[in-house]
């Protein structure tokens, strides 16, 4: 699990291969992630947006952008966790992700973002 606290918001992340919505011979792998987002501030915070940086093993890019998560904006009193479940696909067997969110603090309103450290989806067979 990678795991990385900004400005006391803590983001964990597991990650793990699905061959269900795979195709590996036609170059088609799909990752799921489970994200786990912890407010070890002391105030209440509300997540706003998103942002991925995605780069498979040819070296392609793609970028993500946009408002909450999951269809969800929530938001984290100081102590509180949410956690969702998401997913890419990647055109090779190693994929690598980062971001951030952009968070705002309710107390004054102010924004600021939050890093997503980066994490590895490797088909397992590459492990070996």
């Amino acid at each position: 699990m990678n795991s990385i606290i900004t400005h006391g918001i803590e983001i964990s992340v597991k990650t793990r291969y699905y061959a269900p919505q795979s195709d590996p011979k036609n170059n088609h792998y799909f990752f799921v992630y489970e994200i786990s987002i912890t407010n070890k501030s002391d105030y209440t915070v509300k997540l706003l947006k998103r942002h991925w940086d995605i780069t498979d093993a040819f070296g392609g890019k793609r970028e993500v952008e946009g408002d909450g998560v999951v269809g969800e904006n929530p938001t984290l009193e100081p102590g509180d966790s949410f956690s969702y479940n998401s997913g890419s696909d990647f055109s090779s067997d190693i994929g690598k992700m980062s971001g951030h969110y952009t968070m705002k603090k309710l107390v004054d309103q102010s924004e600021f973002k939050v890093t997503i450290p980066e994490f590895l989806m490797v088909l397992p067979a590459r492990l070996n």
